[in-house]
């Protein structure tokens, strides 16, 4: 992947990202502003099969996936948005979904020690009370992290690490108002673009919009793009995050590589991960997930994959 060049320019307005990131106004690449299109056919056509060259059938028998990742922060970005990063426990992580719960929990390592997130995904329009606004908990070094920034930058990030890792997985059946829009080329491939509006938006939001780039040829989701309602410093703000090097294990098709980049209101590359652990169906309950470690099956890291693996 070529290495994102940080220019002067992209530095010096990076400064004034927490600020700037509220007036998105219509120059915003997913203004929320837009309503939601009547029912749009060929775009609940190609997210499903989308879906299915990613192995849905498969990802329906799923009852836990445990995954565990390695990456790199760019430069600037723990500047700018220093509750997302949470740069002092950042670093690896292990992770735990429960795809039928709409839940997942991430345990991260970083130079100030250990970090905790359970989540659950808020339930859909109609939910009263802490069912409509999701449920967060943060421990850091095992202590109980309850300021709002805390728990609304872990709910947001939690819930994208969801939508990068499955994709298509998780939409197909939420039943989004879709539309297409349009082509775009990603990594030199021809994509169709779909847009979506989520209600429950990512974390502990109502709404967001996202657009996946659906590779015209394979089916495969090469790029999803995404607002970041859930956040107070990070509303009006649109990233997106590119998938690489996808291989079919237990069979679901998985990016062993992504990059996210900022999009909105500057551009400014942001993260490097790779997934360096996968295995599913250990058979544990939610409780394991609750606390302020795993707990139970769910403790043991995620099975090591091996490297070579020939990507789609």
């Amino acid at each position: 992947m070529p290495e994102p060049r940080i220019t002067r320019r992209v530095a010096l307005g990076a400064v004034c990202l927490p600020a700037l990131a509220g007036l998105s106004g219509c120059s915003s690449p997913l203004p929320l502003q837009a309503p939601p299109p009547a029912a749009d056919a060929a775009a609940t056509e190609r997210l499903r099969q989308s879906a299915q060259a990613h192995g849905l059938a498969a990802y329906r028998q799923l009852r836990d996936i445990n995954v565990a990742y390695d990456g790199q922060w760019r430069p600037l970005i723990d500047r700018i948005q220093p509750e997302v990063v949470d740069a002092g426990y950042r670093g690896s992580s292990q992770e735990r979904l429960m795809p039928q719960q709409g839940l997942n929990a991430q345990l991260y390592e970083g130079p100030r020690g250990r970090k905790k997130v359970y989540w659950r995904r808020a339930a859909p329009d109609g939910a009263v009370g802490a069912a409509a606004a999701g449920e967060i908990a943060v421990w850091r070094n095992g202590k109980p992290a309850e300021d709002a920034p805390s728990l609304d930058a872990a709910a947001l990030v939690a819930e994208g690490y969801k939508l990068f890792l499955l994709g298509p997985l998780w939409l197909v059946d939420r039943r989004l108002p879709l539309r297409m829009a349009g082509t775009e080329q990603v990594d030199g491939r021809a994509c169709d673009v779909i847009e979506a509006w989520l209600s429950p938006g990512l974390g502990r939001t109502a709404s967001d919009r996202i657009a996946l780039c659906i590779d015209r040829e394979s089916h495969v989701m090469r790029r999803v793009r995404f607002t970041l309602e859930g956040f107070v410093n990070t509303r009006g703000a649109v990233a997106e995050v590119d998938t690489f090097d996808h291989a079919r294990r237990f069979g679901v098709l998985w990016p062993m590589r992504s990059f996210e980049r900022v999009l909105h209101p500057i551009g400014l590359p942001a993260h490097d991960w790779r997934l360096v652990g996968l295995d599913v169906n250990r058979g544990y309950a939610p409780q394991a997930l609750q606390g302020p470690a795993f707990e139970g099956a769910a403790a043991a890291p995620a099975a090591a994959l091996t490297a070579g693996t020939a990507g789609v």
